[in-house]
């Protein structure tokens, strides 16, 4: 294999990750990715696991002199957030990804990297593979589809599992070593569609050109969700003029913030340059509004045939117009204790055009048990109140930040031993899967790490190269200590 990453270093670690990122795996899409482990396994002659999900444990004894130290684990995930430019032409479920390099940036032409977390696989990998590292015996726990819902780390049995200790290298700036996290929840609101034929012109409208980005990271970043602008263009719409929905859609993956949200609709075509005008009026509020944070928001019209078609009811598009408007998005609530964290928040990550219903895809976080129920009743009975149906899916506790933990001092001894300067340590409120495994493994004293990495979950993901190698290092100094 030629390499692209064959100048960067540490090449065992870029090696891993150029052979992880020719495989396709999408979340849900990981049967390969999982095989690639294990046959990795069976060509070193590791004991492995792999399991019905595809989740797989790689076991490593200790180097000569550790034998006596306690077990560590090395965790992340297998699956990435597999998005593309709306010009891409690639199959992400069967192709590959386009590699380049540029400056201290590793990054994919098109699409998103995958850095999150093929960086974590191929760190484990490297030190799995090398007969020079020294560290004590290794439970390496690569779990799936942690990026829907962390289906993996809910269906993995840890029975097995001897260590208490854990490095989860699924974070994303280098210098922070996180200590907790936010539970959370997907919540569905399905709404059912009935139809009636209308006379009238097509159009659709699509909102685009969000900056999206992370629905936990940069949930606080008030970003636009195109999702949530779209209940707001149709509430306008609707009120003003004689119109009907076909159908709606948009944004991609529940714990995306959503860049993109499409309407088909139908009006009376003497209301074209009406409709045209309130259109271009609501982008001025809209682009003023989020100026800053998202300088490429648009609104694009393709108008289409005068046609009698079927289309949504009243009242059927009066309930997905309500909803949309009414039920919250974004940040809920900030923490009282941690100054700057969000506690509690949600997000509209995708609207689905379902053949029986219309699909608002709600991703909800936070750190206390009691605030995400409340949020999940919430969602519940303004959709239950409308005659229809709330599905509560992929609930995950949060992980608790505990007092003492002798990994975090260690790590923030080390830390300030190498990099002479403190590393910060925080909770987050993204979804890590810390808390599903601590409970599963009683008295688990954990810590999540990584380097930088930008714009995850995007197609303008990046790695820093340099940041890899200085995490890698650290890494390798890290298990020496034990």
């Amino acid at each position: 294999m030629d390499y692209i990453t064959k100048d960067l270093q540490p090449f065992e670690v870029f090696q891993y990750f150029e052979e992880l990122c020719q495989i396709p795996h999408g979340s849900g899409n990981v049967k390969e990715i999982s095989d690639y482990c294990v046959q990795f396994a069976k060509t070193h002659h590791l004991k492995y696991k792999q399991d019905e999900s595809y989740n797989v444990i790689i076991w490593k004894p200790a180097t000569k002199g550790y034998e006596d130290k306690q077990t560590i684990i090395l965790q992340g995930h297998l699956d990435m957030v597999a998005v593309k430019t709306a010009d891409c032409n690639k199959d992400m479920k069967t192709e590959g990804l386009d590699l380049v390099v540029e400056g201290d940036y590793l990054y994919a032409k098109n699409t998103s990297l995958g850095a999150d977390d093929g960086i974590a696989v191929a760190y484990s990998l490297a030190i799995l593979a090398s007969d020079s590292i020294e560290h004590p015996a290794l439970e390496v726990i690569f779990t799936v589809d942690e990026e829907i819902g962390m289906l993996g780390a809910t269906a993995i049995d840890l029975s097995d599992i001897k260590g208490r200790v854990m490095l989860n290298i699924d974070s994303e700036e280098e210098g922070y070593l996180l200590a907790g996290c936010a539970g959370g929840a997907t919540v569905k609101c399905k709404l059912k569609k009935e139809y009636s034929d209308f006379t009238g012109i097509h159009f659709d409208i699509t909102i685009c050109g969000a900056a999206g980005g992370h629905s936990g990271v940069e949930i606080d970043k008030q970003r636009a969700n195109t999702n949530v602008l779209m209940g707001r263009l149709l509430d306008v719409l609707i009120s003003r003029f004689e119109m009907k929905i076909k159908s709606i859609c948009g944004g991609e993956k529940d714990n995306a913030i959503a860049t993109f949200s499409t309407a088909q609709l139908a009006a009376l075509e003497r209301d074209r340059q009406k409709i045209e005008a309130v259109i271009e009026s609501e982008l001025k509020a809209y682009q003023n509004e989020y100026a800053v944070t998202d300088p490429q928001l648009n609104i694009k019209v393709e108008w289409k045939e005068n046609a009698k078609s079927s289309c949504m009811t009243d009242v059927c598009g009066e309930k997905i117009v309500l909803l949309l408007n009414m039920l919250p998005n974004g940040v809920v609530k900030m923490s009282n204790d941690i100054k700057g964290l969000v506690q509690t928040s949600l997000n509209l990550g995708t609207i689905k055009d379902n053949e029986d219903c219309i699909e608002l895809c709600y991703l909800i976080r936070s750190a206390l048990e009691s605030e995400k129920n409340y949020l999940i009743r919430k969602l519940t009975l303004l959709t239950e109140y409308i005659d229809d149906i709330c599905l509560i899916e992929n609930q995950y506790p949060a992980w608790e930040f505990i007092r003492e933990s002798p990994l975090r001092e260690k790590m923030e001894t080390l830390y300030e031993k190498i990099y002479g300067k403190k590393a910060i340590v925080q909770t987050i409120h993204a979804g890590l899967e810390c808390g599903i495994i601590a409970d599963k493994l009683q008295g688990l004293d954990c810590i999540s790490f990584g380097p930088d990495i930008q714009y995850i979950h995007t197609t303008r993901e990046k790695l820093s190269i340099s940041s890899t190698k200085r995490v890698w290092e650290y890494l390798i100094a890290l298990l020496k200590e034990f």
